[in-house]
């Protein structure tokens, strides 16, 4: 496969998953909201702060309140990472790959887009949470369309690459602001206001439900190891690594526990930390510290794919490396 079409693939992937997560850390903000008490900047400042861009919407935006946060996060042509801005991306990635996806993805993606062209025409918002269920609903049909209708070969696996490696960041993202951005007070730890925040972190990530059957009450030492250690829930974060590891070597065609480029001994590396580790060690070490070490990493292997299956250094002829001495 050309290094062109894998990329388009990959980060059409990516930019799907990311649209998803950004509505979803929109809708548990946006029911947090209405739970606990404040004002609409203590409320939704942090949200944006999450982002990284807090400079781009207050020169855009200025003072922070919920539908200027929601117009940035979701329709803002000229942010990134805005949710209409990653499903243009993927429209576009997709365009270019044309011949490789499947009529079905293409004609979903096309849907999606369109909903959002539509919603971003309207002056006003009438049901918040339904539009980012539907956007969610969006993201997760063309996920089961790319499952269905495109081939397990190459490609497919570039694509579940890049949506796990995604995912794997964002819910290491969704808990690490759970305590150092979103808690609004320290005087909310142990308070009926701390459970709620800490059911918004589970919706955020689709997780509550799962969770309650799992565990029942609400603890925060096992949400943080539901999230981040648990092997079947497909959201937490060593699920997420584990597949990504899997598609790595099926591209690669290396067994597991072996590699043989850069990108598989970093991601391998990441992955048998996340096997043998307790979630008493974490907190032991720090969980922000874990968090963004672990970001750090994701990032790392990211990089490393983009190297070496992406980027492609030329091999030098046995000519030109006589010619260079």
């Amino acid at each position: 496969m050309l290094s062109r079409v894998a990329n388009a693939i990959y980060w059409l992937n990516r930019y799907i998953e990311r649209a998803e997560n950004v509505a979803r850390f929109i809708d548990a903000n946006y029911h947090m909201a209405l739970d606990i008490p404040g004002s609409a900047a203590e409320q939704w400042q942090p949200l944006i702060n999450t982002t990284g861009d807090q400079e781009l919407f207050t020169e855009l935006y200025g003072q922070v309140d919920q539908e200027k946060a929601i117009e940035f996060l979701t329709f803002n042509r000229d942010y990134p990472n805005s949710i209409r801005s990653c499903v243009r991306a993927a429209r576009e990635n997709a365009r270019s790959v044309r011949e490789y996806i499947s009529s079905e993805m293409w004609e979903q993606l096309n849907t999606f887009y369109l909903m959002l062209n539509d919603a971003a025409q309207q002056e006003s918002m009438d049901l918040p949470h339904q539009f980012f269920v539907d956007i969610m609903n969006a993201s997760h049909a063309f996920i089961g369309i790319t499952d269905a209708t495109m081939d397990h070969g190459e490609g497919w696996h570039f694509g579940r690459l890049g949506r796990m490696l995604e995912r794997a960041d964002k819910t290491s993202r969704i808990l690490d602001v759970k305590y150092y951005i979103l808690l609004p007070s320290v005087d909310y730890i142990g308070s009926p206001y701390d459970s709620i925040l800490w059911g918004a972190l589970l919706r955020s990530a689709s997780a509550f439900e799962m969770y309650r059957k799992r565990h029942g009450r609400i603890d925060p030492q096992k949400i943080a190891e539901f999230l981040l250690l648990d092997q079947d829930f497909p959201r937490a974060v060593h699920y997420c690594l584990a597949i990504a590891d899997n598609s790595l070597h099926k591209l690669s065609g290396s067994r597991r526990g072996t590699f043989i480029n850069p990108a598989e001994q970093a991601l391998g590396r990441l992955l048998a930390d996340f096997d043998y580790t307790s979630i008493e060690e974490i907190l032991e070490t720090g969980l922000h510290e874990y968090l963004d070490n672990t970001q750090t990493r994701i990032n790392a292997v990211g990089t490393a794919i983009q190297e070496k299956f992406f980027n492609p250094q030329p091999v030098a002829t046995a000519t030109e490396t006589r010619t260079k001495e």
